[in-house]
């Protein structure tokens, strides 16, 4: 089986991710909700629905080099 990694497309987004963990109001709860999604893309990395290449954006394919992309909703902080 191959290892599934989640990264972050750079270092700046990756502090943002961490700041909401000790955050104030609703941040920790994204903060979780984001881990969770995490969670589900390492199980599954093709959950979600697939973007149709015409409408990546351009700025992704360019500085990311992107091959697929997918959309994934984040669940209901109650489910």
């Amino acid at each position: 089986m191959k290892d599934i990694f989640v990264g972050f497309a750079d270092e700046k987004t990756k502090k943002a991710f961490e700041k909401l963990k000790k955050g104030k109001g609703a941040e920790p709860n994204l903060y979780g909700l984001l881990n969770r999604a995490f969670d589900d893309l390492k199980k599954d990395p093709s959950i979600g629905i697939k973007i149709p290449q015409k409408l990546w954006p351009k700025e992704y394919i360019k500085k990311y080099k992107i091959v697929n992309l997918w959309k994934y909703d984040l669940p209901n902080p109650g489910d």
